[in-house]
């Protein structure tokens, strides 16, 4: 007998993966989790019903959330990331030279416990000296600091359930505030195909807070759509000035100097949503 999961995506449609078997299956205090392994994708972590990640296509978003605002800012020490419980933007974060610390606030414990047993090569970074892990709200957390992080990262899921607060003019409010004079922020802003409206909406919030605002993409096949996009405010660095020099050598699969730049031009039906 053959077994599949599928993911709807909206109403009307989904992806579906051949399984071999479940792995752990559990009704957290905040979503229901899921790690399932996969015949296409590896092992695959699934929270309420939704695809967050798998062994096979994460290096993609990891490298994408990460890379982009490290390059984009020249010095970056102290680094925030909020969610990201499976430890993919941490390993990333770590491979630059100049952070000092890398904090990770992650509202739900279980998502760091089984990321560590069932996805190793994505969540082994967590235990790493530079590493502090905060099982905390996120919200909270940078409504409670200010004038700390160089660069803030939001790998949140899409807005529902604990995230909701995470997609808010407010707490890109609260971004700013936490962050230095000169601090960048990104954040994961779901794809243009199926959510044009949340894109419009947070580009929008975050024009409004920040002095530099852009929007990039990266295609990540397990995703929505496959498109998937970021919002990146800086308060005084622009990610299309990074000079040359700048971009040293690190080890990735998808990223790139080059990537950075592309990544910024924009599918004209994407560039009407932040233009409108």
């Amino acid at each position: 007998m053959e077994l599949w999961y599928t993911e709807k995506q909206t109403e009307r449609f989904g992806i579906t993966a051949k399984i071999k078997q479940t792995l752990h299956t559990e009704q957290t205090e905040f979503q229901k989790l899921d790690m399932i392994e996969t015949e296409e994708f590896g092992n695959m972590l699934v929270l309420d019903g939704m695809v967050m990640t798998t062994e096979k296509d994460e290096f993609v978003y990891h490298e994408m959330v990460a890379h982009v605002p490290l390059f984009t800012h020249p010095n970056p020490k102290q680094v925030l990331v909020v969610g990201g419980g499976d430890g993919g933007v941490i390993r990333e974060v770590l491979k630059h030279p100049s952070v000092e610390k890398a904090t990770l606030v992650e509202i739900d414990g279980k998502v760091i416990e089984y990321s560590k047993k069932y996805l190793p090569s994505i969540a082994g970074a967590l235990d790493d000296a530079r590493v502090d892990v905060q099982v905390d709200d996120g919200f909270m957390h940078i409504a409670k600091s200010e004038n700390k992080y160089d660069v803030i990262m939001v790998d949140s899921t899409e807005p529902v359930g604990p995230a909701v607060n995470l997609f808010t003019k407010g707490f890109y409010e609260g971004i700013s505030k936490a962050l230095k004079e000169d601090g960048v922020f990104v954040a994961q802003t779901d794809n243009p195909w199926f959510h044009s409206d949340l894109i419009e909406k947070v580009f929008q919030d975050v024009k409004e807070t920040f002095p530099i605002t852009r929007l990039y993409t990266a295609n990540i096949p397990t995703y929505p759509s496959g498109l998937w996009t970021f919002t990146i405010g800086s308060k005084k660095y622009d990610p299309l000035q990074v000079e040359d020099a700048r971009f040293h050598e690190i080890e990735t699969k998808y990223y790139t100097k080059d990537i950075h730049k592309a990544a910024f031009v924009l599918p004209r039906f994407v560039e009407r949503l932040i233009n409108k």
